[in-house]
């Protein structure tokens, strides 16, 4: 496998560094070499975020902010009208965005394919809260194949590790996720 690097849109206090972390922990079950960091800036809660991701088969010896991403998750879609999601990520690239509207509703400056899926719906379902960070994995796993969703629940255990709880609930969403696309 090639390197493949995803970038993950959120709001401050959405999770989306833990997000890119759990993601990274999930390749690395699944026998992939990965990174994972945040870029923060003056960030506070509410504020956009950005976290990222790289996986590969051999070593990564990339030390910089991921510019041209394969795959884009985008957590809250408020981010839309402030923030370029689809900024440099490829023509062949996934846009993942975190809505119950169609995908041909949006209108974004790329080739990329555009994928909606409504992560909240689960996620307040499941958990009982908008917590879609964790859940997202789940739909990744299932539109990218990049990694499965077995590598996903460890990563999470390992993660909640003192939450028991937490894991479980958070299991039960990104597979709802998962089979909302892979049935």
């Amino acid at each position: 496998m090639p390197l493949k690097e995803i970038r993950i849109h959120g709001r401050g206090g959405q999770g989306a560094v833990t997000a890119s972390e759990v993601l990274a922990v999930a390749a690395f079950y699944d026998g992939k070499y990965c990174q994972a960091f945040p870029s923060f800036g003056v960030e506070r809660r509410g504020a956009p975020v950005e976290a990222f991701t790289r996986i590969a088969d051999e070593p990564i010896n990339i030390r910089e902010h991921v510019y041209e991403p394969d795959y884009v998750i985008l957590l809250d879609p408020t981010l839309l009208s402030s923030v370029d999601v689809a900024r440099g990520v490829k023509d062949s690239g996934i846009i993942i965005i975190n809505s119950n509207r169609p995908a041909s509703e949006f209108r974004l400056n790329t080739k990329a394919k555009i994928e909606t899926i409504d992560m909240t719906a689960a996620a307040m379902e499941i958990i009982g809260k908008p917590f879609v960070n964790i859940a997202s994995l789940g739909a990744f796993a299932a539109i990218t194949a990049e990694i499965t969703l077995e590598s996903v629940f460890k990563a999470i255990d390992q993660e909640f590790a003192h939450k028991k709880a937490v894991a479980e609930l958070n299991k039960k969403a990104a597979e709802k996720l998962y089979k909302m696309f892979r049935g």
